[in-house]
């Protein structure tokens, strides 16, 4: 859960910054702004694919019935986009981490009546949440909304790497049929040494998702996890991250991206991994150090690269990441299966009508409150 110090006496004076959402509401009508990406021709195909544009995550007629007014759009970039257009007079911007629109100071000074930054979904770091708290702006997201969806994804991306399944499919699309080109690098998940570097809400759902499968498994954090549940799961903590990083088969990414953590992942730390390693990926692309990746998997060093995280997003064309051997990657969505969207629809729904009341939102929920940044972004 996500902690706050004391605000400073500065803090509490900073422009718009105020004890709780409860004091920055206002009576009446508030103009919502959400970015999604688009549905096209997919929109119509299930009535629970809420996370798009078309869908607007099921709450316009909710919204509009109260008498707020209720933007949305794909169209995030350059200086003539629709964004650029609302953000100016609008209390509310609705944003996700699977089509992130890049709140820049600069966007953040334009948007004078901005009160409340909502992520559907997790991970706020495509906001510049400084300027968000010298703003006085509260940052919000809807904690625990994808990591089942999250966790999940990342044991599929461990057992398609390690089985080397994703070649063996490309034979058959192409009609090709050699066993040998599959079977020469193809392993059991049993007996391998796992390590979680992060073990927050889905490194945790990870550690326990992958005992039944007889691993030897590790984790790096701040903090060790619980006791009871470490002795369950049968996890060690590695309280040095150089330490574990060579005894792993596998590495999974579990943690935010914050100026510590940008670029953690360079030329020298990969080195120090296990030759043959398999990394998985699915907290935030700028994470690693994408040329350093690239070449790590082009040499061999790395035998597998899986995750659906970019930098930036979407991913330019010529991203070397899109090229680079025995990769596993998708474009960001892990996190918005129809039953995560389901979910971060209803926690904005539910943060929405707090707002509107006044009332404060589940403590875990703040990314930005009262000037304080929570710590893991600290």
């Amino acid at each position: 859960m996500a902690m706050w110090r004391a605000p400073s006496a500065a803090g509490q004076l900073l422009g718009r910054a105020l004890a709780s959402t409860a004091a920055q509401t206002s009576a009446g009508s508030k103009k919502v702004v959400g970015v999604f990406y688009k549905g096209g021709e997919y929109a119509d195909k299930n009535p629970n694919f809420v996370g798009c544009v078309d869908s607007a995550l099921g709450i316009r007629g909710w919204l509009e019935s109260k008498g707020h007014r209720y933007i949305v759009t794909d169209d995030k970039e350059g200086i003539n986009c629709e964004l650029e257009k609302h953000i100016e007079d609008a209390h509310v911007l609705i944003t996700t981490p699977f089509h992130p629109a890049y709140i820049t100071a600069e966007r953040i000074k334009k948007g004078k009546n901005l009160e409340l930054l909502l992520t559907a979904g997790v991970g706020s770091d495509h906001i510049d949440l400084p300027a968000a708290a010298a703003a006085g702006l509260t940052v919000a997201e809807i904690t625990g909304s994808n990591t089942v969806s999250v966790a999940e994804d990342q044991l599929m991306r461990i057992l398609l790497l390690l089985r080397n399944f994703l070649p063996g499919h490309h034979q058959i699309v192409n009609g090709e049929w050699n066993v040998a080109g599959i079977a020469h690098r193809a392993y059991d998940l049993e007996g391998k040494t796992v390590g979680t570097v992060g073990a927050g809400r889905i490194g945790r759902l990870l550690l326990q998702r992958l005992k039944p499968f007889n691993c030897n498994l590790m984790y790096h954090d701040r903090v060790k996890i619980d006791p009871e549940l470490e002795k369950e799961i049968g996890a060690k903590y590695e309280e040095d991250l150089d330490a574990m990083l060579p005894k792993c088969d596998v590495v999974v990414i579990n943690m935010p991206l914050t100026e510590k953590t940008r670029g953690m992942f360079n030329k020298e730390r990969i080195a120090k991994m296990k030759k043959g390693v398999i990394i998985v990926n699915n907290a935030r692309g700028a994470i690693m150090d994408t040329q350093a990746v690239a070449d790590a998997c082009a040499s061999g060093h790395v035998a597998g690269y899986g995750g659906d995280v970019w930098f930036p997003q979407p991913a330019p064309k010529d991203h070397p990441w899109r090229y680079m051997p025995n990769h596993a990657m998708t474009p960001h969505c892990s996190g918005t299966t129809i039953d995560g969207q389901l979910r971060y629809a209803a926690g904005v729904k539910d943060m929405l009508d707090r707002y509107f009341k006044g009332e404060d939102f589940p403590a875990q929920n703040y990314i930005v409150k009262a000037g304080q940044l929570a710590s893991q972004y600290q």
